[in-house]
């Protein structure tokens, strides 16, 4: 019988962990290496060894209504979408309320997981911990692991002939924390995520000229959609999902691309992606496209070699001068504390987790990763639902399959990447919280069509079952008139 739950980390995901083990009885101890809560959320000037590191004008891509906890609506006078500091208060103001502080221990670094010698009968963790030089192990009965993806970054460099003979200065994004030292310099930045396009357009302020590179192009959308409402509350619908289900895939497609080219062409501006209906996470940007047509970025093709001074680019053009190289290509998945890296990790450094949370080859469900899947989706939601999943098959109540056969007959690698609505309700059919429009229709058609038509919200997974919430139903008939506030 599991009852004393290790959590590692104290982020978005830690968080929801912590609360998900209170609401079933169970007694959570969380380790946070650092001396505060809020995960990458929380800013510092310098980056620090093991935790995730953002810059300082980094803004939330979703907005307010579709990223709180799922029973935590943020405050009616926060902007839709956030500047990292609020995101950091409002997570401070949800461990306040839930009162999750005192179950974590700061300044902890977990340095080892591994499992009891008699394990295949209790399914126990030994977890070795450390704190101001002193060392202490405990048993647990499970372990949630919510220690994030943005910790270790991916540098490439064999990839990039040459970079060893470059003059100029080069760094991973993970260094990078505001524009002002590269004033007046010529800058290349390798990758087309998130970070690689927020930091072009930041620098193209102060630098005499930003090249942006990229290997296989991506769609780029706007944080503001029709008629100037967010984007996710108007793309993340069940009315659309169900439409892209039943549709015919050719069908499907086209509709996917003319929606991504809506406001501007792609191709014309050097963003067009390789595989123009792969359905990855695209990049969430204002400015990107002004910036290129103003010529202050320039988009460029994958690099083929580095020189002392120049870049020489995949189509044959040179660059000369360039001074600084951000190479934002993204982050490795690591776990340095588990002694079997196995469990979570297998070949060629794929990870493989059933329901993009359990390790498969576990004798005993006592293990979770939460907070990895990625999808169109919020994270703090998706971290939510899944910690809820996760306490119920702890406790064996298991919704769905049998472990034992999930254990013998699941071996093949997961995509990480998922559609976000149909995971999530996959996750709350197996505990019994996914909304039923059919019968809400019936007792509440005003509702049942906002939880169809309207956005995806949060809420919606607080309406039935196990850790119902009252103010469910009122967060979401009231959800656009906060967007407008």
């Amino acid at each position: 019988m599991v009852r004393r739950v290790a959590v590692v980390g104290a982020g978005v995901s830690g968080l929801a962990a912590i609360k998900g083990c209170l609401e079933e009885g169970l007694e959570p101890t969380c380790f946070e290496q650092s001396e505060d809560i809020g995960g990458l959320w929380r800013y510092t000037d310098q980056t620090e060894e093991g935790r995730a590191s953002i810059y300082r004008t980094v803004f939330t891509n979703s907005c307010k209504e579709m990223m709180c906890y799922s029973d935590f609506p943020f405050p009616d006078d926060h902007p839709n979408y956030m500047h990292n500091a609020r995101l950091q208060h409002y997570i401070c103001k949800y461990a306040e309320h839930f009162d999750l502080l005192r179950h974590i221990r700061f300044k902890t670094l977990v340095t080892k997981v591994k499992k009891r010698p008699d394990f295949s009968v209790t399914g126990q963790w030994e977890v070795v911990t450390q704190r101001d030089g002193k060392e202490e192990t405990a048993v647990f009965d499970a372990v949630m692991i919510c220690s994030g993806h943005h910790v270790y970054p991916h540098l490439p460099l064999a990839d990039f002939p040459g970079i060893q003979k470059f003059k100029g200065c080069y760094f991973h994004s993970r260094e990078y924390k505001e524009p002002e030292k590269f004033r007046g310099k010529k800058v290349l930045v390798i990758g087309l995520g998130n970070s690689g396009c927020d930091i072009a357009v930041e620098l193209s302020t102060v630098a005499s000229q930003v090249y942006l590179s990229s290997r296989s192009g991506s769609w780029v959308m706007s944080r503001v959609w029709d008629k100037g409402y967010p984007w996710d509350m108007l793309v993340i619908t069940r009315f659309r999902t169900w439409l892209g289900n039943i549709l015919p895939r050719v069908l499907s497609d086209w509709l996917y691309v003319r929606g991504m080219n809506r406001f501007f062409k792609h191709e014309n501006f050097g963003l067009m992606p390789l595989n123009r209906t792969s359905r990855k996470e695209p990049v969430f940007n204002d400015d990107l496209p002004s910036r290129i047509a103003c010529g202050v970025v320039v988009m460029k093709p994958n690099v083929k070699e580095f020189r002392e001074t120049s870049v020489l680019f995949q189509d044959g053009t040179v660059q000369d001068d360039v001074d600084v190289v951000v190479f934002a290509t993204g982050y490795s998945y690591s776990y340095p504390f588990m002694e079997d890296a196995s469990i979570i990790k297998s070949r060629d450094n794929q990870v493989t987790l059933y329901k993009g949370i359990l390790p498969p080859h576990l004798e005993k469900p006592t293990m979770v990763v939460i907070g990895l899947v990625q999808s169109l989706g919020p994270i703090i939601p998706t971290s939510d639902l899944q910690c809820r999943w996760a306490v119920k098959v702890f406790q064996g109540r298991w919704m769905g399959m049998c472990w034992a056969k999930v254990y013998f007959l699941y071996g093949n690698s997961t995509t990480l990447q998922t559609d976000y609505i149909t995971y999530m309700d996959e996750l709350a059919s197996a505990i019994g919280v996914k909304p039923n429009i059919l019968k809400l229709l019936l007792t509440d058609p005003r509702l049942a069509l906002e939880v169809f038509f309207g956005p995806c919200s949060p809420y919606q997974f607080r309406l039935t079952g196990l850790g119902k919430w009252s103010g469910a139903r009122k967060a979401i008939l009231t959800q656009w008139d906060r967007t407008l506030r």
